[in-house]
């Protein structure tokens, strides 16, 4: 054998090593990120084809306007569940206000507020003269208990916490100027977060002993094991929030801080930290599941979306920023991407849950809710101002796609005198969330696809 020969010899043995060793790298993180998941219709490849092909891009377009990247919260609520609270001294951890010179008029006058409340009014007055009211007048004491009644309803139906947008410490936040990345916020304070959310307040049989934490070393004794011996809507619950978990993990590890320097910085797609929370080897089987929960997560925020269509269709329902040519055009894009919703083939049937006893399944309902809400609650406890930021417009996004599937209310896209029902609701600050949610899941599902490829390339 020349020299020569022997040389392309070891040059071809050592690309096929590589080959393998790469192919190796994206089949442990996405070897079973494939088919069709569990409780559902629906496989892995139909929605990658969906939202990456149809839904992400329009649904960037639309986050992008005016009346959905200007978001409303309190971001110094205090931690309801323990006292050793203190804040991220990190940089990255920092969140921007908004001035109020940066906020559109039509967001923070007195006019938004009119036109967001008209079409109520006006649905209320129809329904009075066509009912033939006598007295249309109201004393004080009355009016109040009206009020609190409506409250009261509202409250019943949401299975989230909201912040009180009309307090003086909430303000407005652009949200594409306040990125949802990696900010160095670790260790036991973030652990804390995730530990009370999985430990406390995730459904789980009374034989299991060891931490829910999905981190947590399990010893090779098979995390997910246990679902089995819980009912399809205690399942989902675990689902719902290990989807939402896996989804924040691949926002921190595509725009992860590669470089710093005075010139400039360089946020992009880690690869490492990627392995480090989905390799199967890494995470001993468990991390490949997390990635299939985030699909399960997609379906229920997509079903949710295509269910309150009607809502959005009324013509007195406006995207109101004060801009008329700019809201009516968001609008129609709004429209679009909801019957596009509406037509995925394989939607995920929300009727299969507390569908079982009545008395049992409202009990059952109940808990789900106080449960979710205690962890929308949790998120006022996390020290990193940016990470609280997304995280409370996450859970309250996914509280909002829970109330839209799971309330008693009617969703109906006109009025309806006959209907003696309160009509649902939804206020600004529930439908920027929903959309903002379902916005970081959508990227999450497109980001997968970055990783298949970097994965595939990596040189071990």
């Amino acid at each position: 054998m020349t020299m020569k020969s022997f040389i392309l010899l070891a040059l071809s043995l050592t690309s096929v090593h590589t080959t393998t060793a790469a192919g190796s790298a994206a089949h442990r993180c996405f070897c079973q990120v494939t088919g069709t998941l569990d409780d559902c219709a629906c496989d892995v490849e139909t929605i990658d084809r969906f939202n990456n092909k149809e839904i992400f891009p329009k649904l960037q377009k639309l986050l992008s306007s005016d009346y959905f990247r200007f978001y409303k919260v309190n971001l110094n609520n205090p931690c309801p569940f323990w006292t050793d609270h203190s804040q991220c001294g990190l940089k990255y951890c920092a969140v921007k206000p908004c001035t109020p010179g940066e906020v559109p008029e039509g967001l923070k006058s007195s006019s938004y507020k009119y036109s967001e409340a008209a079409s109520q009014d006006l649905e209320e007055c129809e329904k009075a003269e066509k009912l033939g009211a006598v007295n249309g007048s109201l004393s004080d004491e009355t009016r109040q208990a009206l009020q609190e009644w409506k409250k009261h309803d509202d409250e019943s139906d949401r299975f989230c916490m909201l912040d009180d947008v009309d307090s003086p410490e909430s303000q407005y936040v652009d949200l594409l100027l306040n990125p949802e990345r990696f900010t160095g916020y670790k260790g036991p304070e973030a652990w804390r977060i995730w530990n009370s959310i999985y430990e406390e307040n995730c459904f789980k049989p009374y034989s299991v002993k060891r931490p829910l934490n999905p981190l947590a070393s399990n010893s090779g004794q098979g995390f997910y094991c246990w679902l089995e011996g819980l009912c399809v809507e205690k399942r989902a619950f675990f689902r719902l929030i290990s989807g939402l978990h896996a989804s924040i993990n691949i926002h921190l590890s595509a725009r992860y801080l590669l470089d710093e320097n005075w010139f400039e910085m360089k946020w992009s797609h880690n690869v490492s930290e990627f392995q480090l929370r989905f390799d199967k080897e890494l995470t001993e089987g468990e991390g490949p599941k997390r990635l299939r929960n985030l699909y399960f997560l997609y379906l229920i925020e997509l079903r949710a979306l295509a269910k309150i269509l009607p809502y959005f269709e009324r013509p007195a329902f406006h995207l109101y920023t004060g801009q008329p040519t700019e809201d009516n055009e968001k609008k129609k894009l709004l429209l679009e991407l909801l019957h596009m919703a509406k037509l995925f083939p394989l939607h995920f049937d929300e009727t299969a849950l507390f569908a079982g006893n009545k008395k049992e399944a409202m009990k059952l309902k109940e808990d789900f809710k106080l449960t979710f809400k205690n962890i929308s609650r949790i998120m006022d406890c996390v020290e990193c101002f940016k990470c609280r930021l997304w995280g409370k417009l996450q859970t309250q996004g996914l509280g909002t796609a829970l109330k839209i599937l799971f309330s008693e209310r009617q969703i109906e896209a006109m009025p309806n005198a006959s209907n003696t029902n309160p009509s649902f609701q939804l206020s600004r600050q529930e439908i920027v969330s929903l959309f903002n949610a379902f916005g970081r899941i959508s990227t999450s599902v497109r980001e997968l696809d970055n990783f298949r490829s970097l994965l595939s390339n990596l040189k071990q």
